[in-house]
């Protein structure tokens, strides 16, 4: 028998057999199902990465001190983390995964730059936006200035504790280093910011309460 009517024959048989016929139909529907599922929660996940637009701008501001710059390493950030939103296994963890996406771009842009861009004092108030402004009211500028003279990886760690308030095993994981790393720069961060406070002519009683408080 010919390939061509033995195939037809096949799909006569199939077709006259309403069992097999209604077990197709199943079988197609709870695939289309599927499909519509991964689809709408796609669509979820993609809302909800794009609904932390404000949160990640405040961080990045906090890392690069520049409202252009932290826009342009949000923006890229939110376009991976929704291209490559399959690889997010756990939605949960949707927080510390964005914020390794916008660690990574960071880091490139550091890479890029390779340059160390020194700033003082007019600069950081200058270029203070209004969404860094209403971070918290407890920071004052003058612990916003501090911060942003830290070094690189002291600033990442005390912002990711402080203004998003992850654990340290949270920030160890978005910035892929050790949990002891991530304890010994926070508490350098930390050391630095009251040694800074403390020779600070102005009153700084509530800065240094905010600082107790960053654990």
């Amino acid at each position: 028998m010919h390939s061509a009517q033995f195939y037809s024959k096949k799909m006569t048989i199939i077709g006259n057999n309403p069992a097999t016929s209604a077990s197709l139909l199943e079988r197609g529907g709870k695939i289309t199902m599927v499909i519509i599922d991964k689809l709408c929660a796609a669509r979820a996940l993609k809302h909800r990465i794009a609904e932390r637009r404000g949160r990640l701008f405040r961080v990045a501001y906090a890392w690069c001190r520049d409202r252009h710059l932290a826009d342009d390493l949000v923006q890229e950030a939110i376009e991976r983390a929704i291209n490559k939103c399959h690889q997010l296994k756990d939605p949960s963890r949707l927080d510390s995964w964005l914020y390794s996406v916008l660690n990574n771009c960071w880091r490139e842009h550091l890479r890029m730059r390779r340059e160390h861009v020194e700033l003082n004092d007019d600069d950081l108030v200058s270029t203070c936006c209004p969404e860094q402004q209403n971070i918290s009211g407890e920071l004052s500028a003058r612990v916003l200035v501090l911060i942003g003279f830290l070094p690189d990886n002291q600033r990442q760690v005390l912002t990711l504790v402080v203004l998003e308030e992850f654990s340290y095993r949270e920030v160890a994981e978005i910035l892929d280093i050790p949990i002891g790393t991530v304890m010994s720069r926070l508490s350098r961060a930390r050391r630095s910011l009251s040694d800074q406070l403390s020779s600070a002519s102005e009153p700084v009683t509530e800065s240094r309460s905010y600082l107790r408080r960053v654990k």
